[in-house]
């Protein structure tokens, strides 16, 4: 399996409400610190809830951070100051 298919299974087996950092994916495929990595492949996917998946300081996605920020506020995240109160 690519490291884009881990990314894709990774991201896709998380559950509404459900945040992580690129940090922890990049970790879960099989490629610690390779954060960036994932911010792209996301960038560039569709059909995978890129929202769920946010920056180890909770920052939600620059230029995107209102549609970002609503999408998790559907699925019951809570976010202060703009960002991701607590990624689990």
């Amino acid at each position: 399996m690519t490291f884009e298919d881990s990314i894709r299974e990774i991201v896709l087996g998380l559950e509404p409400g459900e945040v992580v950092t690129y940090g922890e994916v990049a970790a879960q495929a099989g490629r610690p610190g390779a954060a960036r990595a994932v911010g792209n492949y996301l960038r560039k996917s569709t059909g995978l809830p890129w929202w769920r998946v946010v920056a180890s300081s909770g920052r939600l996605v620059p230029g995107l951070e209102d549609r970002h920020a609503n999408l998790l506020k559907g699925e019951g995240v809570e976010l202060r100051n703009g960002k991701v109160a607590r990624a689990h």
